[in-house]
């Protein structure tokens, strides 16, 4: 059998389709610091994990680049799927929870073979939190994509230098579809020269100093909240305060960090009245769970003439959404019976995205069928490109329909208003 990251023609072509369908999930798509990807040398790259399937599908679809990607050993029990996964040029990687013995005796191989890929240069991705969580934090960083990169500068480090590149996904909505995304690579870690510089050091040392390094980094890529009990709060006072002024991700995100930076300052300067205003801050976003009001309703501060213009557009916009709902139905009601029975609400997007990935296309191919044999060729382009649009206009309508409305529930909630006094 051949390598996984040999060339396959096959998977070259699927990429192209499921890399348009990955983009198209989110309404902005966009990537930064790729000037901090090594040119020479074998790159592994570390990513925080938070968006279930979605975090793998947005990394490969940063560019046409070949790319291997390492997974929990779990999804690999079955033969079959095991077959399709290494197709996939997914590799497993076994942890404690799976039994010392397959720890001991199977990743020994999996390494060997990620060592393989970086070796050839193909850039080999991990999520080294081990598991996906809906938080702007970091979960203790497992030592997985360490043994990789000390064992491949051990075998051809003197030949060419290791990285680890940390990676930050930065989702304006872990759980809505067609929200936006933005995949920021950081300052690699040159692990070379790290093992040349600790030399006499033993490897759990040497790991522990690449571990502290990669989280540092990693964080900074985020908006990332210390992850203890005042969390909910700082996030949702983050949201308020940095506003949803229009502005590009990379500016959101820069945003968001200047915003929960003063926010834990204040708390380690003044514990006792960060408490207080904490606890205003989980009461007023009860309240506002409760009454059906969106976060972004609070933070624009929009004026009254602004929500009035969005209305008067949502009405002009509604006979091309009831036509596009009824286009797309099969998607959304096939879409929405999988998700009401969704155990685990981090995979809301990957449900959202795998059925439009496999409906989408069957609607487009009878559509455009039926167009081109019934109407004139005219409607038919012009039939075709609404069926193409369809899905995407259904769904930003709904989200945009759903802050509207949540707009003017807090324009006329004074109760409410009148407890943001934090």
């Amino acid at each position: 059998m051949g390598k996984i990251q040999d060339d396959d023609k096959l998977y070259s072509l699927g990429r192209i389709f499921v890399d348009h369908h990955t983009r198209r999930s989110f309404t902005r798509f966009h990537i930064v610091g790729n000037e901090n990807i090594p040119k020479n040398g074998a790159c592994v790259f570390g990513s925080n994990h938070c968006n279930a399937l979605m975090d793998a599908m947005v990394l490969l679809a940063t560019s046409k680049q070949k790319k291997v990607f390492i997974a929990r050993a779990d999804v690999f029990k079955n033969p079959r799927t095991a077959k399709i996964l290494k197709w996939l040029r997914i590799l497993p990687i076994y942890r404690i929870r799976d039994g010392i013995g397959a720890v001991r005796d199977k990743n020994g191989e999996i390494i060997d073979q990620a060592v393989d890929v970086i070796h050839d240069e193909v850039p080999l991705y991990l999520f080294p939190e081990a598991t996906h969580r809906t938080k702007h934090s970091l979960r203790q960083l497992s030592k997985g994509i360490f043994h990789i990169a000390l064992q491949a500068n051990e075998q051809f480090g003197h030949e060419k230098p290791v990285y680890i590149v940390p990676v930050g996904l930065e989702y304006g909505d872990y759980f809505r579809f067609r929200s936006t995304v933005l995949v920021s690579y950081g300052k690699p870690i040159n692990v070379t020269e790290y093992v040349n510089e600790h030399q006499g050091e033993n490897e759990a040392v040497i790991i522990n100093g690449l571990k502290a390094v990669l989280t540092e980094r990693m964080a900074e890529l985020i908006s990332y909240v210390p992850d203890d009990e005042d969390y909910d709060a700082i996030w949702e006072l983050t949201k308020i305060k940095a506003g949803r002024m229009p502005m590009t991700l990379k500016k959101m995100l820069q945003r968001n960090k200047e915003v929960i930076a003063k926010i834990v300052d204040f708390r380690d300067k003044e514990p006792e009245k960060a408490k207080e205003v904490f606890e205003k801050v989980n009461e007023f976003a009860k309240h506002r769970k409760e009454q059906n009001i969106s976060v972004n309703s609070v933070a624009m501060r929009a004026p009254f003439w602004r929500t009035l213009w969005r209305s008067f557009l949502a009405l002009l916009g509604l006979p091309f959404f009831v036509a596009s709902a009824a286009v797309s139905s099969p998607i959304w009601i096939i879409a929405n019976l999988i998700l009401k029975d969704l155990k685990d609400d981090a995979f809301r997007n990957t449900v959202n995205y795998g059925v439009e990935f496999v409906m989408h296309p069957l609607i487009m191919a009878v559509g455009v069928t039926l167009f081109f044999c019934l109407t004139p060729w005219k409607i038919a382009v012009l039939g075709s490109i609404f069926l193409y649009y369809s899905y995407v206009f259904f769904f930003d309508y709904k989200e945009f329909f759903r802050l509207l409305v949540s707009d003017w529930r807090w324009t006329f909630n004074k109760k409410l208003r009148s407890e943001l006094n934090f």
